[in-house]
């Protein structure tokens, strides 16, 4: 008598978990306060199966976060210009491609309780801008009046600003790809002239370049993890 073999699953759990979290990002993108139900139905299982994976709606929302975190700093690290200053624009540009999409959720990432992890899981992008800052007021192209670290963490905190403004006021994503590249650049110590004289004299940092180099860089990612199919 043959042997039966074991029925397969109709979608296996790291599909599951997938799905789970692609649609968490988009639901916490258009409702902050998104329930497990809403982003369960978004991924097309059930709140019993999302309890599988995340004991809690706030270990997902962490899982959510940390993970976005991480694929933003691999998106980073292969950024790279021998002019420190167009480096700092294109990070910041980079940036803002992934994020401009999902921009409350993502404000919320860096501003919410879970900051701290978030923080974390950027820490190589971190690093990376601190060497790029560091190259720069060695050749003389950033400011040098300031501390090493005071000027990482204001550019850092220059492209968080004008997520904060972009979540409130709407920027479109050309407006916004230009101002989070000129904010970045004003705190390296570029004068708004200077900044936007760099910016416009650069093929690379044009909105359609970098949304093109984006979208190389995410489509192989993003074919690998699709979803295969919605099961309950």
């Amino acid at each position: 008598m043959p042997t039966s073999s074991p029925r397969a699953p109709r979608r296996d759990a790291a599909a599951n978990r997938e799905a789970i979290l692609v649609a968490a990002a988009a639901a916490l993108n258009e409702d902050i306060d998104a329930s497990l139900e809403t982003i369960a139905a978004r991924a097309g299982l059930s709140r019993r199966a999302i309890y599988g994976h995340f004991s809690t709606r706030d270990e997902l929302l962490i899982d959510v976060y940390t993970r976005g975190a991480a694929r933003l700093a691999a998106l980073l690290e292969p950024v790279s210009h021998p002019d420190s200053r167009v480096e700092i624009a294109l990070l910041g540009a980079t940036l803002w491609a992934e994020v401009e999409h999902i921009r409350v959720s993502a404000a919320m990432a860096v501003r919410g309780p879970h900051r701290a992890l978030v923080g974390s899981a950027m820490d190589p992008a971190r690093e990376r801008l601190r060497e790029t800052v560091r190259r720069g007021r060695e050749a003389g192209e950033l400011r040098t009046d300031l501390e090493l670290e005071t000027v990482t963490r204001l550019i850092e905190n220059a492209a968080v600003s004008v997520l904060d403004e972009a979540t409130r006021s709407g920027l479109s994503p050309a407006t916004g790809h230009r101002l989070v590249m000129l904010a970045g650049l004003g705190a390296a110590g570029l004068s708004w002239r200077e900044a936007d004289a760099l910016v416009d004299g650069a093929p690379e940092l044009a909105f359609e370049a970098v949304q093109a180099q984006h979208a190389t860089q995410v489509a192989p990612a993003a074919s690998a993890s699709a979803p295969a199919g919605a099961a309950r």
